[in-house]
């Protein structure tokens, strides 16, 4: 019988975990800023993955990597070929919740292209939101209010709400300017206030 019980219990607790009111809450490391990723020489970036258009046919090419500087560096090259165009790098985490935060932010220097930011709210959720933005070629403070990420799916702006704010599971860098050229994002933090 005790056997039984703690298999139930163990059962329970596991499905448990996987629902949204379980997941970590982000908490401040201080006044009003959570960290979602912070590069350097030593930062573990097995849970980045770039995404071309290599997956419809295409043949542009993205690089992630670290540069000297400790800095993450997403650059390539963007081809046309086979109704290809874009490329992107992704970092999927577990589930956290983010109703604590109003915005996510990036530290980064462009190359004066435009790039969008994608959210995912869930693993595997039927849609992302997404929002464009521009940069200058200088270092920038890049900050998106949740309220200006829209649902997207496979690059398709939906009519469905925006992004509720509530929970976090993946975030996404997309470029897709129409040209075949090269591209070079740096970025030395990613975080969420």
């Amino acid at each position: 019988m005790k056997s039984i019980l703690l298999i139930l219990i163990v059962a329970f607790a596991g499905t448990a975990c996987t629902c949204c009111n379980s997941a970590p809450l982000f908490s401040p490391e201080n006044d009003d800023s959570w960290t979602l990723f912070q590069f350097s020489q030593d930062a573990d970036i097995r849970g980045w993955a770039v995404e071309d258009d290599a997956v419809m046919g295409g043949s542009s090419k993205g690089r992630f990597f670290i540069n000297e500087a400790g800095n993450a560096i997403f650059s390539g090259d963007l081809s046309l070929e086979n109704k290809g165009g874009f490329s992107s790098v992704k970092y999927s985490f577990p589930l956290v919740r983010v109703s604590a935060c109003q915005a996510i932010v990036l530290g980064l220097k462009g190359d004066g292209k435009r790039y969008q930011l994608r959210v995912e709210s869930t693993p595997k959720g039927p849609h992302a939101y997404a929002a464009d933005f521009e940069t200058s070629g200088d270092w920038q403070t890049i900050e998106i209010p949740f309220a200006d990420l829209h649902a997207i799916h496979h690059g398709d702006w939906l009519d469905l709400p925006g992004y509720p704010g509530k929970t976090m599971s993946g975030i996404q860098l997309l470029i897709s300017t129409g040209k075949a050229e090269s591209f070079q994002l740096e970025m030395d933090r990613i975080w969420l206030k």
